[in-house]
């Protein structure tokens, strides 16, 4: 190599060109000119490690036995690509095919299920076999398992419910990470309706007297009602921690530091379950303050939710490539 030659790869702007790239590919419906005609290239926008932003890019992509991947090659270079880091934070990504857009799970493989994918790739194309051979890293191959309901051309893409069905007619998977939606909403559900037993409480102490011997048998209720909620909520928590969370930090390293932070907030969670058990165990029709107990789940509420809302935004995505939902009635 000259230093011409050199001078013109150090002033190389990748990302100028990955964005000519990506402007040419979805002017032309996924087809490129040039030295890159015939090229089979998908869009992935991927949401940044680091940063939280959408970030995009041409990525070379292949079909093995029916199997949609890509494979983070860098040409060889000693560092893998910026993408392959982004996924495993967060491994829902976008797939623009040129025609359609979808939503996907990308899905980092292992073993000697990556070993005969990569062969797959190498027989499609000897270069990646030739990207392999120039670096003492194993390039990543990566799966990416269509997660939305329909195709969308030309527009964002939308994750449908767990029953939907793709236009190919195959079913859109219920994974693991729906499985813990469907538990929130459940526990949501729940803690509605024992806040409304407690406002009906509260709606009765200034009523008449029908009203006023109707009070045991509605905290009854109420207390049954909120022992159950309280031991689902810790069963629930207890199945994150035990089960679903080790699996996680195994598969995605880099989503220790969220898992971390979800597991103290059990703890939080789980002291003002405690808190509120007490009050509605204690509660006495006629002389105990359902208001104060009405504050209380209040809080409790507004904690859950926002526990939930964190939790389905960091980990949902990569449950659902744990496998599929357990088929419990």
């Amino acid at each position: 190599m000259t230093d011409e030659q050199t001078d013109d790869y150090a002033n190389f702007d990748a990302n100028a060109f990955n964005r000519q790239v990506v402007e040419e590919f979805r002017q032309n419906n996924g087809k490129l000119s040039g030295w890159m005609e015939g090229w089979s290239l998908v869009v992935l926008t991927t949401i940044g490690a680091k940063t939280g932003r959408r970030r995009e890019g041409p990525v070379g992509y292949f079909e093995v036995d029916g199997q949609s991947l890509v494979v983070a090659s860098a040409m060889g270079s000693p560092k893998n690509p910026a993408w392959y880091h982004n996924i495993r934070k967060n491994p829902q990504v976008t797939v623009e095919t040129g025609t359609e857009t979808y939503e996907a799970i990308a899905t980092i493989t292992t073993g000697a299920e990556r070993d005969a994918l990569f062969a797959g790739v190498v027989a499609q194309d000897a270069g990646m076999g030739e990207y392999q051979e120039k670096t003492t890293r194993v390039l990543p191959v990566v799966t990416l398992r269509r997660i939305d309901a329909e195709p969308i051309a030309g527009a964002e893409p939308a994750v449908e419910s767990a029953e939907s069905t793709s236009d190919s007619g195959a079913d859109r998977v219920r994974g693991m990470g729906d499985f813990l939606v469907e538990g929130h909403d459940w526990i949501r559900k729940e803690l509605i309706e024992l806040r409304a037993q407690v406002d009906e409480i509260i709606a009765g102490g200034a009523d008449d007297a029908a009203l006023e011997r109707a009070k045991p048998s509605l905290a009854e209720q109420m207390r049954t009602h909120c022992l159950e909620f309280c031991a689902a909520v810790k069963q629930h928590h207890m199945g994150e921690d035990m089960g679903a969370f080790p699996m996680l930090a195994q598969q995605y390293p880099e989503l220790a530091p969220e898992l971390e932070k979800l597991g103290e907030e059990h703890k939080v969670v789980a002291r003002l379950q405690d808190e509120i058990r007490q009050l509605v165990e204690g509660y006495v029709p006629g002389k105990s303050d359902p208001v104060q107990l009405r504050e209380r789940l209040e809080v409790l509420a507004s904690e859950l939710e926002e526990h939930f809302a964190y939790e389905e935004k960091t980990v949902v995505a990569a449950l659902n490539t744990m496998g599929p939902a357990p088929n419990i009635p």
